[in-house]
């Protein structure tokens, strides 16, 4: 037995760790760099301040854990003209899986989506997920095998942001 719920401010403690689980997961836990504290900021900041409630996520709970997660921002689509929803997350935990938890968190997710009047919900997968790539396939996504995704970060996201001479 699971419940699917918005999260809360006392959540994330747990969602943090969630978040250190998936990197585990990805062979990606060198890159996390952020914090809790950085989290609950963007989740459940002041929205007027910089950084403050930039993100949502929604949470699987089994009695009084947490073992799964959704993180989720609105981005926009020009050729839409409709805002929509971008997945940055969706993890549960291994021994929770094939429960229909994660069903269950990303049907809450397109749920959101519908009801905020977005044209598309979208997200990205690592190419050797097979595991990840079959479920989102058999819940009807399309895997876009023509788009690539470009990222800046640190010094060359510096570098990009300084004035030419």
């Amino acid at each position: 037995m699971f419940k699917i719920r918005s999260a809360i401010s006392s959540d994330v403690p747990e969602i943090f760790s969630l978040i250190q689980a998936l990197a585990e997961y990805e062979k990606l836990a060198h890159q996390v760099t952020g914090s809790a504290e950085a989290l609950a900021l963007h989740l459940f900041g002041d929205p007027s301040k910089p950084g403050g409630t930039c993100v949502e996520a929604i949470v699987a709970q089994s009695s009084d854990q947490l073992v799964g997660f959704a993180l989720f921002f609105h981005n926009y689509s020009t050729f839409l003209t409709k805002p929509g929803l971008y997945l940055e997350d969706l993890f549960v935990l291994p021994n929770y899986r094939e429960m229909g938890i994660g069903r269950a968190l990303i049907t809450k997710v397109a749920e959101i989506a519908v009801e905020r009047n977005c044209g598309r919900l979208e997200w990205s997968v690592l190419d050797w997920n097979e595991n990840a790539i079959a479920f989102y396939q058999r819940i009807g996504a399309t895997v876009l095998p023509d788009w690539r995704i470009c990222r800046v970060t640190g010094d060359a996201l510096q570098h990009m942001a300084r004035p030419k001479p």
